[in-house]
């Protein structure tokens, strides 16, 4: 490693160190448009380094455009103003708490963010190790794999392991009625494009996943919401906006309902069914948290055979978020129409993440991994559980498994306006009118337990409540 590779205290290199010192001149408009840098022995003396990691650093910031070099006259800033970022300018505290709300201010969030409120685990409970030698692996791959597109459906032998896992959850998939996605997100949308036209009705749960909301006004669909109880939708309002509205789909969480945590029973699967076959209702089943379940809850696709249903899933919950790999089973001539739409919007496949996750799934590594998450999560789930109870939150249900905590708020209290003052202090609460298609939820928050482990979460969110 070089001098100027070495990391600082901070865990920076010098170099970057360097260049995030120009950025921030350039940020605060200390250095306009086409002004000149420092030379590289007065910047490499202000910034007690050496003259090559200032070279370096101004070589790395003219690969980004930021700067430029001129010949014999050294490096001035690009000509066009770089615009302030989101960490200069702190999170958005004005933005309307809509669908929306919670995935912009976790995704934006730098580091010193606490994001209580997203649906992803933490880096560090990720099989990082697992990974890395998964991408040695590949490092090793033929020509073909790490370059050419893939093909429509995805690769066989990783469509062939779902096809197994599938039938543990009782699921009859051949390898040929399943399609390799992007992600779960993508699945949706490909299901919606293929059979949603705009103004069709879709049915979802009130709450439910808040980018089902999202995902639905962008294909111009009308959402209806029906009430969901601890065993899954109120039947009897679910056969009501079935009569009602003559919906096209209905969009729900199996195992693992987000935001409640609630499991489907298997009562209340079958009546679904019934009224699913009667009123001629196609289901999209979302189970992309299926791996987080120690005992395997009722699955729609199951009792179904994939004649109405659409089951979906990804691995980006568990494996990771970087490597986007999902899937979508169905009917045979459903996937042969979902496989044309996806050649029309992505072209080719990703065979890189598909090879990496099956090497993973293949290597028993991600198995071992699921059994440390599922301890992890219940201790946390259990911790979590406590300290809320203290600050005066009550738990809708004690979830059976996974990360989601849905909890009310004592009397009169707003979590849009709670979440809003916390966001001020740096920590992204998911309120829960944000999940809400009747907005009648005003007084619940969710919690990502295995985001919930900082101290810092409980006194912000007391200091929130007042």
């Amino acid at each position: 490693m070089t001098v100027h590779n070495l990391l600082v205290e901070d865990g920076s290199t010098l170099v970057e160190r360097v260049m995030q010192a120009i950025r921030k001149r350039i940020a605060g408009r200390s250095l306009a448009p086409g002004a000149k840098l420092p030379s590289i022995r007065s910047f490499a003396e202000t910034m007690q380094v050496s003259k090559s990691t200032v070279v370096e650093a101004y070589d790395r910031l003219s690969a980004e455009g930021i700067i430029q070099s001129r010949r014999g006259a050294g490096f001035y800033v690009a000509g066009h103003p770089i615009p302030l970022s989101l960490a200069e300018i702190g999170p958005r505290l004005d933005r309307a708490v809509d669908p929306l709300w919670v995935s912009r201010q976790s995704l934006e969030a730098g580091d010193h963010v606490l994001k209580p409120g997203c649906g992803w685990l933490p880096a560090s409970w990720m099989p990082d190790a697992g990974i890395r030698r998964a991408l040695r692996t590949l490092a090793r791959a033929d020509q073909a794999m790490l370059t050419d597109y893939g093909t429509p459906l995805g690769l066989p032998p990783l469509r062939q392991l779902l096809s197994r896992r599938l039938a543990a959850h009782g699921i009859e998939a051949p390898a040929g009625q399943i399609m390799l996605t992007e992600s779960g997100t993508q699945a949706i949308d490909l299901i919606c494009r293929f059979l949603l036209e705009p103004g069709d009705t879709v049915l979802v749960d009130d709450p439910c996943y808040f980018n089902f909301h999202a995902m639905l006004r962008a294909h111009r669909a009308k959402v209806v919401g029906v009430p969901y109880t601890p065993n899954g939708p109120d039947i009897d309002l679910f056969a009501q906006a079935l009569t009602e509205h003559r919906p096209r789909l209905y969009i729900t969480n199996s195992a693992i309902h987000n935001p409640t945590g609630a499991t489907l029973s298997p009562v209340t699967a079958h009546r679904l069914l019934k009224l699913a076959d009667l009123h001629d209702l196609t289901i999209i089943e979302d189970d992309i948290f299926a791996d987080f379940e120690r005992e395997p809850a009722p699955r729609l696709a199951a009792f179904d055979g994939l004649q109405r249903v659409i089951h979906i899933g990804s691995f980006s919950k568990t494996l990771s978020a970087s490597v986007r790999c999902g899937f979508v089973a169905a009917r045979g001539d459903w996937i042969d129409g979902l496989a044309d739409l996806k050649i029309a919007t992505t072209f080719g496949g990703a065979p890189f993440s598909a090879e990496l996750v099956l090497g993973m799934l293949r290597d028993g590594s991600y198995r071992k991994h699921l059994d440390g998450l599922r301890e992890r999560l219940a201790r946390a789930m259990g911790e979590t559980t406590l300290r809320l109870k203290a600050l005066g939150l009550t738990p809708w249900i004690e979830p059976r498994a996974g990360m989601m905590l849905w909890c009310s708020l004592p009397e009169g209290l707003d979590a849009a306006e709670i979440a809003k003052r916390a966001l001020a202090d740096n920590v992204v609460l998911a309120p829960g009118n944000a999940f809400s298609l009747s907005q009648s939820a005003k007084g619940f928050l969710r919690f990502n337990v295995s985001q919930c482990q900082d101290a810092r979460v409980f006194s912000v969110l007391a200091k929130a409540m007042g």
